[in-house]
């Protein structure tokens, strides 16, 4: 089994795939404290009968303290695994300014988005952030938008305005809110999904038809909450960055496997594939 390990800005994603199936996912708070050990027995603790069975592991992280935890986590294991990073093979190539600075998982959720969809694509990720990447039909990573998170923007609006506080984030029974709570909910959700639907427009419209069709996707932990109400996403797909960690993963020691009947062996000190 292989084990994901998505480590974001405010949750970690975790994910055990057996073959192409994803057959158990977890999310835990992100800790930007948590050491090594603490992080090793958290996961375990999620795992469970999971752990004993797990083949490899495919990890990111956008969190640069926690990318240091993570390598010293890994590095005491002796299960073969990889981090996603400079010199990992993920076959997107990055048609930007400065590829460095382009998130792993935004890297990750290019490859899984054209590895689905034989067509252009869009993918907003809601997460601390509003992640929106550009794909062309090519599988290159064009560039995209990045606005603040959902989150992120209540707290704002909580801390500096007095009379106002969080609210949960449902749908308001209309779009004009009766009292303060509805009328947060109505200009957060309906606001986010107003933001989105431009953006995508425009992106589209940029691309022009010589793109072809453009598939647009959601995900991230705070994609539910737009289903319904964004009107340019077409798919939900919350375990897109778990899956481009497995299709990273496949490329970097399944297929050295298959290509060379036989697959890199783990590095003796790091425990990482030697590469």
């Amino acid at each position: 089994m292989l084990l994901c390990i998505d480590v974001g800005n405010t949750q970690i994603a975790l994910g055990v795939y057996d073959g192409d199936v994803l057959v158990r996912d977890w999310r835990m708070r992100t800790d930007p404290q948590i050491t090594a050990d603490e992080l090793e027995v958290a996961i375990r603790a999620l795992l469970r009968d999971y752990a004993p069975r797990v083949t490899g592991v495919s990890a990111l992280s956008t969190v640069p303290s926690l990318l240091r935890e993570l390598r010293l986590m890994l590095d005491r294991s002796a299960t073969p695994s990889i981090i996603v990073g400079p010199g990992v093979r993920t076959g997107v190539p990055l048609l930007v300014d400065n590829p460095r600075e382009v998130g792993a998982d935004r890297v990750v959720n290019t490859l899984a988005a054209h590895h689905r969809h034989a067509t252009a694509c869009v993918v907003v990720d809601f997460g601390t952030s509003t992640n929106i990447d550009v794909v062309s039909a090519k599988g290159e990573f064009l560039g995209g938008a990045l606005a603040p998170g959902i989150d992120i923007s209540m707290e704002a609006l909580a801390l500096r305005a007095a009379a106002l506080r969080p609210v949960e984030l449902v749908a308001p029974r209309s779009v004009i809110g009766k009292n303060t709570v509805e009328a947060l909910q109505s200009g957060v959700l309906y606001g986010f999904a107003g933001q989105v639907d431009g953006l995508v427009r425009r992106i589209i419209a940029e691309l022009g038809p010589g793109a072809g069709p453009v598939t647009v996707l959601g995900t991230g932990g705070l994609a539910p909450l737009m289903q319904g109400i964004s009107d340019t996403i077409t798919e939900y797909v919350p375990e897109i960055t778990l899956e481009g960690l497995k299709l990273t993963y496949e490329r970097n020691v399944r297929s050295t496997s298959v290509n060379s009947g036989n697959a890199k062996p783990p590095d003796a000190v790091s425990g990482r594939v030697a590469r």
